[in-house]
């Protein structure tokens, strides 16, 4: 195989055209939504109320992500490509519906739920299908396209969230996702296969480590709602000992989440999730950015909207960058991604004013700290996505491929959970002048320790996997 037939000529050839496209486009409407909702969401507060419950927006979206993400396989077996995109849409489609009708911040939590278990499945269908669709020299360049979805969504989503905030009709962002769902739903009928070619048997769902991963999350965030350090303690403890009950079970169980030994430390599986979780939770800080931007910065909601997606900006250029890099690089990409986020931490955290008052850095800095946290990220994020798949056992790729959304899903989920907690405890719901940049403050500073652990299990990562002595894939050329 050349390395042309190997690059992004090969991906979109008439062959794979096809299902690249719907992949992507699934991952796409995820993205799009979910910076829609960052972008309304303190327009949301204003009208209806909620501030303590801002961070469950996320939380629950999430959550429900991750049960979509488990239930992605059996979802796929039961109904086929095309079936289970069909059922994920139209999940999908009834939750942006309840958002958009939604009196109260509860309802609109309701349909946040609903959305993300439409959006769980779609995210998981899209990269779980990459071991069926493609050859492994294009995953890569598959998990690479995939992920610049969410660089497509820094243009699209910011704007329809900002234009609609600022005309105070943030409902009507809401409902204009239900039409472009069933315009996906219409290119998946066209696209997508009724039936898989590699068929596979049934497992029983791993039930009890599902319940452990998803009531961990929303314990900690039932945590984050209280102004008490203890509580947020004792929730911080009791979801550490629910993840200790989670490695055992998943070594004990028959059916288990992750691939097998996943969660053993003699794993090179174990320090790539690892990473993977830590570059996650280490940008959750970013889901309070556009409220700080207005009340800190006084940036209009379609402005700070756009600043909060120079995150996403800087993700999909590295990513796209480094998708083909191969041998030494790739582990430089690995290993220095967790740096550089932590570096655009630090700018973000030099931008509070509360640290050194106005001046011309605050807002350059923040969108130069959220584009170096982002490229951070993406740097070595297709990498450790093949990585994963690669060292799988050829009986667990399906698995593996859910996983990859699951342990994202869950590491975004309690992320927000600790953000919201950081928020509470700083005083963000005080009235109090300066306790939005006192939040603000101890937020960013409190994110840069995840991004710095991030260096170590990096590094772990790296030579765990070079012991296994995995022969490399050809990814082809740019």
């Amino acid at each position: 195989m050349s390395e042309h037939q190997s690059g992004w000529s090969e991906l979109f050839s008439d062959k794979n055209r096809g299902s690249a496209v719907a992949l992507s486009a699934g991952v796409a409407l995820y993205a799009t939504n979910s910076y829609i909702v960052i972008t309304i969401l303190p327009s949301v507060v204003q009208d209806i109320g909620g501030l303590a419950w801002y961070a469950w927006n996320m939380t629950l979206f999430v959550v429900c992500s991750i049960l979509g993400a488990a239930l992605s396989a059996h979802l796929m077996r039961k109904a086929g490509p095309r079936g289970s995109y069909l059922t994920a849409t139209s999940i999908f489609m009834v939750g942006s519906a309840l958002c958009a009708m939604a009196p109260t911040m509860q309802m609109l939590l309701l349909g946040r739920a609903i959305q993300g278990l439409g959006g769980g499945f779609l995210f998981a269908l899209s990269y779980a299908m990459i071991n069926l669709v493609f050859k492994e020299s294009l995953w890569p360049r598959a998990m690479a396209l995939i992920s610049a979805m969410w660089g497509i969504a820094t243009l699209v989503g910011p704007a329809i969230g900002g234009i609609f905030a600022q005309l105070h009709a943030w409902r009507y962002a809401f409902g204009l996702l239900v039409p472009v769902t069933l315009l996906f739903g219409g290119l998946v009928w066209r696209t997508l296969p009724a039936q898989q070619v590699k068929s596979s048997s049934a497992d029983p769902l791993p039930l009890t480590q599902l319940i452990l991963l998803t009531s961990a999350v929303l314990v900690v965030s039932a945590g984050s709602l209280s102004v008490h350090g203890w509580v947020n303690l004792g929730a911080i403890v009791v979801v550490m000992l629910m993840m200790l009950l989670l490695r055992q079970q998943e070594f004990t169980a028959k059916v288990r989440l992750l691939p097998r030994n996943a969660l053993s430390l003699s794993s090179p599986l174990c320090w790539l999730y690892m990473t993977m979780t830590l570059l996650m939770v280490g940008l959750s800080c970013e889901i309070y950015v556009p409220y700080m931007l207005q009340h800190l910065h006084g940036q209009a909601p379609l402005a700070a909207g756009y600043i909060t997606a120079a995150a996403a900006a800087g993700w999909t250029l590295s990513e796209m960058t480094s998708s083909g890099w191969t041998g030494h690089r790739v582990n430089q990409s690995i290993i220095s991604g967790p740096a550089i986020l932590a570096v655009g931490l630090l700018l973000l955290l030099a931008s509070v004013p509360a640290v050194f008052g106005p001046s011309w850095f605050n807002l350059s800095g923040i969108i130069l700290g959220l584009t170096m946290a982002g490229f951070g990220i993406g740097l070595g994020w297709p990498h450790l996505l093949t990585h994963v798949l690669q060292l799988a056992d050829a009986q667990e790729k399906e698995t593996a491929g859910a996983s990859i959304t699951l342990v994202q899903s869950f590491a975004a989920a309690l992320g927000a959970a600790l953000a919201g907690t950081v928020a509470n405890l700083a005083g963000v719901n005080s009235a109090e002048p300066g306790a939005t940049g006192n939040a603000a403050f101890w937020l960013f500073l409190s994110f840069i320790i995840p991004s710095g652990l991030g260096v170590f299990t990096a590094l772990q990562a790296v030579k765990k996997r070079r012991n296994t002595h995995l022969p490399p894939v050809s990814q082809g050329s740019m």
